[in-house]
């Protein structure tokens, strides 16, 4: 204390004027609890505002660096006892050329914890706060004293009534477990849709629609009568759905709930799903042809020609089996789709594309002199297999980002994979504008409307594209890009158009220590919180509030949607930032633990090595759950305060559960 208060001195007679002129901070005090118990630990919160161009020296500069750190001088009396050193919250380092060393200092504006230990109902804290700042415009340095006032923390009796304290204890001792029964996964509806409108896309392949009046004719000329025809037609058309719901089975039971995670999200599964993808599009383009072997595809014939009920069946499965190199990228995207935990999912994915597959076929035998009006196929059908083959390479991608992201590889961060998607609809809309040209294209013709069309509107998803590069959030395509934190490549830091953006702290204010797996996961929006659930829930009890926790993954399509669109939301973020702590559980994250960390786990009986398997684990065996993404909010007593959601594409439903659960747990 006597050095800090000759250094004082000697910077007060060296600036005494330039320090009667100028003022450089506003301090503001708060404290982590207001309403305190003689016995409880709290932290005192000292606050500054800093005008530009100045700088606060923090509180951990060593004493032979230079500067005078910040610092807290009690007025020492018996009503409260100081527990270890004044902390300073997401200070910055640099080199300080004033100085000429290391130092730790804020901008703009600061905070500092002390913690503290209430000892009499009788709390008096006074003291002074003293500090420096300085600027490197001039080279200036202010010293500065603050007199500090925490008269608004009032200790409040630990006693209480006996009926208090009787409804408190039927409170605590309740069990609201049953909450966590009362909603599982998302839409199976939506889901549905979306495979049927793959199933209606896959129509248009050049594989299949040239089949449709074929196998029409087939019935109708093949039948006695055109009931019998109809009944054909329909067996047909049942057949191929069973066929597919049972690809759908197949996947599911060989899967099931964990594997079908890893799937989703595994480096093998989705670096094959990535090749594959560009083979077909280069296939599509013309290239080359993809076909089974002749010699299966001909016994299945055979079967077909038996005739029958069992017959039409084998004739079904020789239609599915000569199809699949059109269709087997697009089927292969519905059953990846449905791998977020979701057993009954590959099953209703399955049902809605091969319904959307199989309408036409029953229902031109039905009415065959609707095939007078079909487009004949030719050269319109290799355009569209061309805009498939675009298609087939911009979702190949995205398995790869997956997995990308679910490693830490580096290789695709947003900037790059937009770019990507970029370059493809420019190369789309060139090639239907006639510039580019493929194998089996034919030579010069008129552009087609519905090709100038489509030419237009991959231009204009080009320009919406564009708007990625200046950090546009593109919310259309929320679920499908890569999060806004992983930009390690930025197009206008590159050309010299723009400055490379702060990283920011995720530790939130007032937590002591270092939230783990911060160096690798992340939380958008700005959002301060953890990864880890134990670390979470500590927190959440010392600052009393309820913990949000939020069950994502590096591949869930939904929970990027729900964050882009609704997280960021203002009134939102608001409650996220001030009402709860916030942890972000990422269920397929594949970076390894120590071997120290490895468990069994008393689901599966399977060693559990990695975040990602211990968080899926976790979510499955505490909570009963097994989508993403899925909030669950609970009490300090790990208690649900609401049914958890599962996905809530709207902000006033969000809010909503997000008030709820605040209400509730002041109830508590």
């Amino acid at each position: 204390m006597k050095k800090s208060f000759i250094f004082f001195v000697i910077l007060f007679l060296s600036f005494q004027v330039s320090a009667q002129i100028r003022k450089t901070t506003d301090w503001t005090f708060d404290a982590s609890k207001t309403e305190v118990k003689v016995g409880d630990e709290i932290d005192l919160i000292f606050k500054a505002k800093i005008i530009d161009d100045w700088y606060l020296y923090s509180s951990d500069i060593g004493d032979d660096v230079g500067p005078l750190p910040t610092e807290v001088v009690f007025e020492g009396n018996d009503s409260f006892e100081v527990m270890g050193d004044l902390i300073p919250i997401n200070a910055k380092k640099k080199y300080d050329n004033i100085w000429e060393a290391d130092v730790t200092y804020f901008i703009k504006k600061g905070e500092f914890r002390q913690r503290i230990k209430v000892l009499s109902a009788n709390l008096n804290i006074q003291g002074e706060l003293a500090f420096q700042t300085c600027t490197d415009l001039t080279g200036l340095c202010i010293p500065g004293f603050q007199d500090i006032d925490f008269s608004f923390i009032k200790v409040v009796s630990n006693g209480a009534s006996e009926m208090e304290t009787e409804n408190k204890a039927a409170v605590d001792n309740k069990d609201y477990s049953q909450l966590l029964e009362a909603e599982g996964g998302g839409s199976l509806w939506g889901f549905f849709i979306a495979a049927f409108l793959f199933g209606l896309a896959a129509l248009l392949t050049p594989c299949v629609f040239p089949m449709i009046p074929m196998t029409v004719a087939f019935f109708t000329n093949n039948s006695q009568s055109r009931s019998q025809a109809k009944v054909k037609a329909l067996t047909y058309g049942v057949s191929i759905i069973a066929i597919y719901i049972l690809i759908g089975l197949i996947f599911t039971s060989f899967f099931g709930v964990g594997l079908a995670n890893d799937l989703a999200t595994g480096a093998v599964a989705n670096i094959i799903f990535f090749l594959v993808f560009i083979i077909f599009a280069i296939s599509f383009f013309g290239y080359f042809e993809i076909n089974l072997p002749t010699g299966f595809i001909n016994k299945m014939d055979k079967k077909a020609e038996k005739g029958g009920i069992l017959g039409v069946f084998f004739m079904a499965f020789t239609l599915v089996l000569v199809s699949f190199s059109c269709t087997g990228p697009i089927v292969g995207t519905v059953l990846i789709q449905s791998f977020q935990g979701e057993v009954i999912k590959p099953v209703v994915g399955m049902l809605g594309f091969s319904s959307a597959f199989a309408i036409p076929f029953t229902l031109f035998a039905f009415f065959p002199g609707m095939l007078k009006d079909l487009p004949k196929s030719g050269g319109w059908l290799n355009s569209v297999k061309v805009v498939l083959g675009f298609i087939e390479i911009g979702l190949g991608f995205k398995f790869l980002s997956v997995a990308d992201q679910a490693y830490h590889w580096g290789l695709l961060d947003r900037e790059v994979y937009i770019a990507i998607w970029f370059i493809l609809a420019i190369l789309l809309a060139l090639y239907l504008f006639g510039v580019i040209k493929f194998p089996h294209d034919s030579k010069g013709g008129k552009i087609k409307p519905l090709a100038l069309i489509v030419a237009v509107i991959s231009m204009a998803f080009a320009v919406y594209l564009f708007q990625g590069f200046g950090n546009a959030p593109l919310n259309a395509l929320a679920g499908y890009l890569p999060p806004e934190k992983s930009t390690d490549f930025s197009f206008q830091q590159a050309l010299g158009l723009g400055e490379a953006e702060e990283e920011y702290d995720v530790t939130p204010d007032g937590f002591r220590g270092e939230v783990k797996y911060a160096d690798f996961l992340e939380l958008p929006h700005g959002l301060k919180g953890f990864f880890d659930y134990d670390q979470a829930l500590a927190f959440s009890k010392e600052v009393n509030k309820p913990l949000f926790i939020d069950f994502t993954g590096h591949g869930c399509v939904n929970c990027r949607k729900m964050e882009q669109n609704v997280w960021s939301d203002p009134a939102v973020l608001k409650r996220l930032k001030e009402d709860f702590v916030i942890v972000a559980i990422y269920v397929d994250d594949k970076t390894e633990l120590p071997e120290s960390e490895w468990y069994t786990s008393t689901f599966d009986g399977k060693v559990k090595k990695t975040i990602g398997k211990q968080n899926f684990d976790f979510q499955i065996v505490k909570f009963n759950g097994n989508a993403q993404p899925y909030y669950v909010l609970l009490d300090n007593d790990e208690q649900p305060l609401v049914a958890p959601k599962s996905y809530v594409p709207n902000v006033d439903g969000f809010i909503q559960f997000l008030d709820e659960a605040k209400q509730e747990f002041k109830r508590r």
